[in-house]
């Protein structure tokens, strides 16, 4: 049986089944800011957490590219957690488990999070790509979207430049 590391395009399902291993409800998104913390200072990216607890990161231009337009790359880090009534799962320890159901990515008893844990996913993929020409990029990771937008409510003037 094959599992979403199987799936085209690698790069950014590798990234996703990452996030599936970590809890990141509303609310609590502690874990989740840790891992993309840490990812952003291993790439040697300019890396860090707002106030509001929105995690930015930053990518240079590709040399030639310094005096393009600089692009936010934007998605949120939490899911809504909901399960089946049959299921047991903490959604403040437990990872998602996940499947291949014919063209569908399930998850076992729960949601997927793949609302915004794709486009995190997609996000991660590009900063750690090295054979993309691209101009100044940030990536914006907002905190408690599915609650009430608090991290895209509570962004500060200025602390994004694209």
């Amino acid at each position: 049986m094959s599992t979403i590391l199987s799936l085209a395009p690698q790069n950014v399902w590798k990234h996703f089944y990452s996030l599936t291993q970590i809890p990141r409800p509303s609310g609590h998104l502690e874990k989740v800011t840790e891992f993309l913390v840490n990812f952003g200072k291993e790439l040697g990216l300019e890396t860090f957490v707002d106030e509001v607890g929105n995690v930015i990161i930053r990518k240079p231009a590709t040399p030639g590219m310094e005096n393009r337009k600089g692009v936010i790359l934007q998605a949120h880090s939490d899911m809504v957690p909901q399960k089946n009534n049959d299921t047991v799962h903490d959604f403040e320890k437990d990872s998602i488990e996940t499947y291949i159901d014919g063209d569908w990515v399930k998850a076992k008893g729960t949601t997927l999070g793949a609302d915004n844990g794709l486009g995190v996913a997609a996000i991660l993929a590009v900063l750690e790509a090295k054979d993309l020409k691209h101009g100044p990029l940030e990536a914006l990771i907002t905190a408690d979207e599915e609650t009430g937008m608090y991290g895209a409510f509570g962004l500060k003037p200025g602390v994004v430049n694209g």
